[in-house]
C-alpha cells in the first residue's frame, strides 16, 4: 500500500478531487492511503438533498463550504479538528458494505493510544455510545475507496449547528440529540497531542511501523486533480442540483438500509418526474433509478412489474422489492 501526501491542502474541493482522481487514474495495481484535513465544510452524501441538510443561514455567515461527494450515506461537518482516511484498492466483490475490513486498521491504531473504539451499527467506530467516526464506499469500473471521518478535536456545536439531522434518524439512534451521541477522539486520550502527532500515530501503526512509501504526483497529476474540482466539486449542478417539483412524497427509515425520501411528480395518473434522496449505501446512480419510474402508472401492480429484475440493491443497499413498494405506496 503507498501513501498519498496531498500536501497539507485544506480546500475541500480539492480533497474531494484528488480522492477521485486517485481511484479513476493510479495504476489499479496498487492499494492506496489517503489523508486529508478540510477547513469547515459540510461535505453531502451523493443521493441527498442539499437544501434540506444544511442550516443555510448558518452556512452563509460562517462561510463553511458546501460539497457533494461521490459516496452514498449521510450529510458531515468537516474542520481542521478533523481527519479524514479514504482506503483506495480493487473492489473484489467481497469489500464493498465491508466496513470491517477498512475500520479494523483504524480501530487498532487508535486502541494503541489507549481509546476503547470499536465498529458499530453498519458503518460507525464509537467509543461507548459515542459516535467518532463515519464512514461510506463509492465503487466503479472494478475500484473503489472506503472513506471515514475521525473528529478529534473538532467544534461540535458547529456540527450540530451546520447540518439539519432529522428527528427520525436521532431517534432512530436511541438517543436525545445528535450533540450527546457525537464526541472527539481527544477526549479519551489519557495525554494531549496535536492532530500532527495523531496523523503520525495512524500513520506509524498502518504501516507497521516501517518506512511509508509514498506515490508521488507529477505536476501533470495536480493539473488534473485541479481541473476535476472546477469542473465537478465546484459546480453548483453537482454540490446543489435540482429537486422536482412534486405533488406525493414518501419518507421513512428502513432499519440496516437507511433513510428513503421518494418524490415524484404525478400527472394524469402517470410519474411526470421522480427523485429518491436519503444516506443509504448503493453502488449505482439512485438517479438512473428514477429515471426508470418516469412514464409508468402510479400503481403498485405496474411499479412493481416494473421492477422485475432490477437489482434493488445494486443502487439502495439491502433492500426487498416489498420494502420498496411499501415505501413508494
Amino acid at each position: 500500500m503507498l501513501f498519498i501526501d496531498n500536501r497539507g491542502i485544506t480546500d475541500p474541493t480539492l480533497n474531494l478531487a484528488l480522492e477521485e482522481y486517485a481511484l479513476k487514474h493510479f495504476p489499479a495495481d496498487e492499494d492506496y492511503l489517503l489523508f486529508y484535513i478540510n477547513e469547515p465544510s459540510i461535505i453531502i452524501g451523493k443521493n441527498q438533498n442539499t437544501v434540506e441538510e444544511i442550516n443555510a443561514a448558518y452556512v452563509k455567515e460562517n462561510g463553511i463550504h458546501v460539497v457533494r461527494r461521490l459516496s452514498g450515506g449521510g450529510a458531515v461537518y468537516h474542520d481542521l479538528g478533523n481527519l479524514n482516511f479514504s482506503f483506495i484498492t480493487n473492489d473484489d466483490g467481497k469489500s464493498f458494505h465491508n466496513y470491517r475490513k477498512f475500520t479494523e486498521p483504524v480501530v487498532r491504531a487508535l486502541q494503541k493510544l489507549g481509546v476503547e473504539a470499536e465498529l458499530t451499527g453498519r458503518n460507525d467506530i464509537q467509543v461507548g455510545k459515542r459516535k467518532i467516526s463515519g464512514n461510506a464506499q463509492y465503487s466503479t469500473k472494478g475500484r473503489m475507496f472506503s472513506h471515514g471521518t475521525l473528529m478529534f478535536d473538532s467544534e461540535l456545536e458547529n456540527v450540530v449547528s451546520a447540518l439539519n439531522v432529522s428527528e427520525e434518524k436521532i431517534r432512530s439512534k436511541g438517543v436525545k440529540s445528535i450533540r450527546s451521541r457525537v464526541a472527539n477522539i481527544s477526549e479519551f486520550l489519557g495525554e494531549p497531542i496535536t492532530i500532527g502527532q495523531f496523523r503520525a500515530a495512524l500513520l506509524d501503526s498502518i504501516f507497521g511501523g516501517a518506512d511509508v512509501p509514498e506515490y508521488r504526483l507529477t505536476e501533470a497529476d495536480w493539473e488534473a486533480v485541479r481541473k476535476l474540482a472546477d469542473e465537478r466539486y465546484r459546480s453548483w449542478d453537482w454540490n446543489y442540483g435540482k429537486s422536482p417539483s412534486f405533488n406525493v412524497r414518501k419518507t421513512k427509515r428502513i432499519e440496516g438500509v437507511g433513510t428513503f425520501d421518494v418524490r415524484l411528480n404525478v400527472e394524469g395518473g402517470k410519474i411526470a418526474e421522480a427523485a429518491v434522496y436519503g444516506d443509504f449505501f448503493g453502488v449505482g446512480d439512485a438517479g438512473e433509478f428514477a429515471r426508470r419510474l418516469v412514464g409508468a402508472k402510479y400503481d403498485e401492480a405496474e411499479v412493481s412489474g416494473l421492477l422485475e429484475g432490477v437489482d434493488l440493491s445494486h443502487y439502495f443497499g439491502r433492500i426487498t422489492k416489498e420494502q420498496w413498494l411499501e415505501l413508494m405506496f
